[in-house]
């Protein structure tokens, strides 16, 4: 494992930080793979941007990045925060899940790709879509599979093609959002009352229609 507590030469590196438990590691280049994975408490900062799979199955922890980052970031995260300033790749989220007090968040500042939080069983995803106003901020099949936790969308328009498992509503309760967003603009800057000028959406999973349109019927 990487020794945490310093600034390291870890270009393209896999497995950084994997399991770590206490401790700050700063990297000024574009790790690889599997940042973060297994990550129980230390602290990851990267000054650029990140591969995929970046805090697969983390436990405890954070995550910056000061970028944007591959596919599948947060696979099976049960734990901490991931703060990515830019946008990220497919399957953002995936098979999230929280248990008692660990409530996994991943806050995407610009846009995410398709499949976002599919499987999803809880945890919180915000997606803030900075410098996509006025565009979509996700891509295709946000949602497919969610059966726990929430997605918020900062944005005017829902997308079109959300599943028949996900329910969607304006956000009126930002209480939450304000606690999630004061870290976001702690590593990033900006203002937690400008982001909430622009309407939020909160996706849920729809408990009378999680599976249908997935599997064929009994």
């Amino acid at each position: 494992m990487i020794p945490t507590n310093a600034q390291q030469d870890l270009m393209g590196v896999r497995y950084v930080g994997c399991g770590a438990q206490e401790g700050c590691i700063e990297i000024r280049q574009t790790p690889g793979n599997a940042l973060g994975a297994y990550l129980d408490g230390a602290r990851i900062v990267v000054y650029g941007s990140a591969q995929d799979a970046t805090g697969d199955t983390m436990n405890a922890g954070e995550i910056v990045v000061h970028g944007n980052n591959g596919d599948a970031c947060g696979y099976a995260m049960r734990g901490g925060k991931i703060l990515i300033s830019g946008s990220t790749g497919y399957r953002a989220g995936i098979h999230m899940k929280e248990y008692r007090d660990k409530k996994p968040v991943i806050v995407i500042g610009g846009k995410a790709g398709s499949f976002l939080g599919e499987y999803q069983a809880g945890g919180v995803i915000v997606v803030l879509g900075i410098g996509f106003e006025g565009k979509p901020v996700v891509g295709n099949f946000t949602g497919t599979g969610m059966h726990g936790g929430r997605i918020y969308l900062r944005t005017d328009t829902l997308p079109p093609d959300l599943p028949e498992q996900v329910c969607a509503a304006e956000v009126t309760d930002f209480s939450e959002l304000k606690t999630i967003l004061a870290d976001y603009c702690r590593e990033f800057g900006g203002k937690v009352e400008d982001l909430l000028e622009n309407k939020f959406y909160v996706l849920t999973p729809n408990s009378k229609n999680p599976y249908r349109q997935l599997y064929v019927r009994n």
